[in-house]
């Protein structure tokens, strides 16, 4: 089994270290472009074809599906990817978290970039599945590029700031954008209010890795062989894991798993 993974940058090692705690006998290929990062404030247009070039390097090693870790990609390139792709190759996009946490109750945020927050997408999935729920939608300027290249301060600048715009009363936080899940335990830390309840924070990583495997026929099965091996693509070139990468313990996580040959 060979799952393939797709973004601009480092923000896919959430979702491929879902994948390899469900299955720690799939295969991983792990594809973006990080000089091209971030791909938010790029048009539609470039958006797909930068998106379309780092999904064929994934496809030319035949996955059996590729998981788009990507909310900008999925948002502007989705219907091109699947129109090149599938069916030979299933297409599992990322989509904020809206539905799970109101379903939760509110009131609910919506951390994501400035080209996402206030999109027809966004405001879409708020009307479909939020309706009932109050929801403030968050812009996180620099947090992504801030993460992709591990820059503490400027990770703890963005996070202060875009807490500072969350009301205090919000119950959960949706975390928009892939890189935000790895500093999820930050964006935890800054948000919650003394003397309320747990914040509850909603990422995608292990609803898009579950559903994968769903596509293909396959479950999870975390106590599989520890069998499973990583290949890097770095603008379609092997390559191995950014030192950034390390930084986060999904990263570690990735890097202690053999590489493929």
């Amino acid at each position: 089994m060979k799952i393939a993974l797709m973004d601009s940058g480092i923000g896919l090692l959430a979702a491929a270290a879902a994948v390899r705690r469900l299955r720690p006998d799939a295969d991983l290929v792990l594809s973006s472009d990080p000089g091209s990062m971030p791909w938010g404030p790029r048009t539609p247009e470039d958006v797909t074809a930068r998106a379309l070039a780092v999904a064929e390097a994934a496809a030319g090693h035949r996955p059996d599906a590729l998981i788009v870790a990507c909310n900008t990609a999925s948002v502007r390139a989705l219907p091109a990817l699947r129109a090149r792709l599938e069916p030979d190759v299933p297409v599992v996009g990322t989509v904020p978290a809206i539905k799970p946490a109101a379903a939760g109750g509110g009131p609910v945020a919506i951390w994501a970039t400035p080209a996402t927050t206030g999109s027809p997408y966004q405001r879409g999935l708020i009307e479909e599945f939020a309706g009932d729920v109050r929801v403030t939608e968050v812009a996180c300027p620099g947090l992504a590029d801030a993460v992709e290249h591990a820059d503490e301060a400027a990770i703890d600048a963005a996070v202060a700031a875009a807490a500072a715009r969350t009301p205090e009363d919000v119950r959960a936080v949706v975390l928009g954008c892939t890189h935000y899940e790895l500093v999820a335990e930050r964006i935890r830390a800054a948000v919650q209010r003394p003397g309320l309840p747990p914040l509850v924070l909603h990422g995608s990583a292990g609803a898009v890795a579950a559903q994968a495997l769903r596509r293909i026929g396959a479950g999870p099965d975390p106590a599989a062989p520890d069998a499973g091996t990583v290949a890097v693509l770095l603008a379609g070139e092997p390559g191995s894991l950014p030192a950034t990468a390390l930084t986060y313990a999904e990263g570690r996580l990735l890097a202690a798993v053999s590489p493929a040959r």
